[in-house]
């Protein structure tokens, strides 16, 4: 069936997948220096160029086997961070650069061949110290260690028992634990190093909490913390916790909309809360709902936000500034106008562009990306995301479901590479958030319990059957395509409800909720009581290990029929090779076709921009002739 005449420029799977230009900018504290990830020796690394006068741009954490995409400014001009990992392994690591040695190789700060480091942070009050969290003692469990930058001398100011999800050091030295109970609750305690928790301060329930309390910050001061809870409704609002009584005090709260938590899981998003980089004060809060809304709550802030506001009609994304709060750098979410970055001085209102990431890519090649709400079959309305392409009658299109992962996640608006690349090739692109997503309330997430393979599964099929009912979609031409949790849909789909697909595709997806249990890294397993174990089913009861297989897809290799493609990383520890390895050998030893592109140098999700190009050169590949696409992959 024809989908009618392309009207934009073709454009290749490099166009879209490939490196940008330049990405992930920030300004230094004092204001002076831009640093920015941009290519050398085929991945991505750390440049700095001067803010004022001639740029001189210069490379200054070159890495030529593994893109870097996080760094840290130090509140010392001399010593910029960066973290990186082992192909894909997870192991992250902190290395120190010298901006005053440039020939001087950068140095790792955390040489532990098999640990890794995360909950990097830095205080005001302890200049040139931070705290990290390592299990460099025991692979299961994080302590708390403070980091001395300049010397790189590593001090441990708490051993975890195995039970503490998270902690806080306030600026007396005072120390505070995350736990999660036995019964699976989240407790927030005041901490003793060498008596564990002392005082409770107070307790959630876990159950509303599966990944935790996020965001959870120190005030300035150290007396309290703020927290993203939905204690006593639905909604995800912003209190201040007492650390002394333990008394909650509404801060913030959006009357339709949730704390924007995406961070919690992707940590290069930005945070839900924005401080002042040099007294930590709370500046504004940022909340999600079809679009994002930042709430200020600072009077200078707001002016600074609304002049900001001005430069795009994105929404605000990554946002820093110096120590003064007056040069800022930030760049912007829009689904037709990728990373626009500016910088902008408040002092004397003045702002310029800075660069676009990817210059060849605007308005004139990229589908907007439009909010629906889809009713599930039991009146349930899922907030979804759908994209047609551009110069096409929108009227019976092959489509693509893309699922998102987590399950402890959302789709939101903005640019997606994958969904631009899939509409610029002639598909309409469904992205929905399905019961047991966050970021829509606790009613909303807690839907999705005991419901894998079932009403989660259904809510994707009920937005097909809408896409189709409202004539958007061809069902005969529908694929699923998702990664991680996002590949268990997938092959949920082409396992449970195999007349409903064409084809589909799992990029590191589950297919054995058993094993894939068994061998979650040993950190994860006190903490799955409130997600995996309360959502799924713990594999230690033999009556749940059986109803997680029966809601696995490799307990229906029997009834696939319709072509998959998988795609794996090696070196993936949190759904490990195994997980599609045997659901290939299943399938392939019963004749049905199967591609798998496995890359010995990634983990879950790739980063070396080859194999990201490999890998989505074989998905486009794979639909266009699955789905009988009329525009040729290239």
């Amino acid at each position: 069936m024809s989908t009618g005449p392309r009207t934009t420029p073709s454009l290749s799977v490099d166009d879209f997948l490939g490196s940008p230009v330049r990405a992930g900018a920030s300004i230094s504290p004092d204001g002076s220096t831009l640093a920015y990830l941009a290519p050398r020796d085929g991945h991505l690394n750390v440049w700095l160029e001067n803010v004022d006068g001639p740029p001189r741009p210069r490379c200054v954490a070159a890495d030529a086997h593994r893109s870097v995409h996080t760094y840290h400014w130090t509140n010392d001009p001399r010593w910029l961070l960066y973290e990186q990992d082992g192909d894909g392994d997870e192991k992250w690591h902190l290395f120190r650069v010298d901006l005053e040695n440039p020939d001087a190789e950068a140095v790792d700060l955390t040489p532990f061949p098999s640990a890794t480091a995360f909950g990097f942070e830095m205080a005001p009050t302890r200049p040139g110290k931070a705290t990290l969290w390592i299990n460099h003692r025991d692979p299961a469990q994080f302590d708390l260690c403070e980091l001395d930058i300049a010397e790189g001398r590593l001090t441990t100011l708490a051993q975890n028992p195995g039970q503490v999800m998270g902690w806080l050091h306030t600026p007396a030295g005072e120390l505070y634990a995350q736990i999660r109970t036995a019964d699976g609750d989240v407790e927030l305690a005041e901490w003793h190093p060498e008596k564990g928790a002392t005082r409770r301060v107070t307790t959630f329930p876990g159950a509303d909490y599966p990944m935790g309390i996020q965001p959870a910050r120190l005030t300035p001061d150290g007396t309290g913390v703020w927290l993203g809870s939905h204690r006593d409704g639905d909604r995800t609002r912003l209190i201040r916790l007492d650390l002394a009584t333990g008394e909650e005090t509404e801060v913030d709260a959006h009357p339709a909309f949730d704390l924007d938590t995406r961070s919690t899981v992707f940590p290069a998003l930005p945070s839900a809360l924005i401080c002042h980089r040099g007294s930590g004060e709370l500046l504004g809060v940022r909340y999600l709902g079809e679009r994002q809304v930042i709430r200020p709550l600072d009077p200078g802030f707001a002016a600074v936000l609304k002049n900001l506001e001005k430069l795009s009609d994105g929404d605000v994304s990554a946002l820093s500034s110096d120590t003064s709060g007056e040069r800022w750098v930030v760049s912007f979410t829009n689904d037709r106008d990728p990373g626009l970055t500016y910088y902008y001085d408040h002092t004397t209102g003045t702002s310029r562009l800075l660069f676009r990431p990817y210059p060849h890519l605007g308005p004139e090649v990229l589908a907007p990306m439009a909010p629906v709400t889809i009713p599930a079959r039991d009146g349930l309305q899922l907030p979804s995301y759908l994209t047609l392409p551009l110069g096409q009658a929108p009227t019976a299109l092959p489509t693509v479901l893309l699922v998102h992962g987590g399950p402890w996640t959302r789709d939101s608006w903005g640019y997606n590479p994958l969904v631009q690349l899939l509409a610029h090739r002639g598909y309409a692109v469904l992205q929905v958030n399905f019961r047991g997503s966050t970021g829509y309330g606790k009613t909303f997430l807690k839907a999705g319990i005991g419901e894998l393979a079932g009403k989660m599964h259904d809510d994707l099929l009920d937005a097909v059957d809408w896409a189709v009912e409202n004539g958007f979609t061809d069902r005969d031409r529908v694929a699923i395509f998702g990664g991680s949790y996002g590949g268990y849909a997938a092959l949920v789909g082409a396992s449970f409800t195999p007349d409903v697909f064409a084809a589909a595709i799992d990029i590191c997806g589950i297919s054995n909720l058993v094993t894939f249990l068994r061998t979650l890294p040993p950190f994860t397993r006190p903490h799955l009581i409130s997600n995996w174990y309360l959502f799924a089913g713990d594999p230690a009861d033999p009556e749940q290990e059986a109803d997680l297989l029966a809601r696995s897809p490799i307990s229906r290799v029997h009834d696939v029929r319709a072509p998959l493609l998988v795609i794996q990383g090696s070196n993936d520890v949190r759904v490990v090779k195994a997980e599609s390895d045997q659901i290939v050998d299943a399938l392939r030893n019963r004749g049905v076709e199967v591609e798998y592109m496995v890359k010995d140098d990634e983990g879950h999700g790739f980063v070396n921009p080859q194999n990201i190009i490999d890998a989505y050169r074989a998905a486009d590949t794979f639909l266009a002739r699955h789905l009988h696409a009329e525009t040729d992959p290239q």
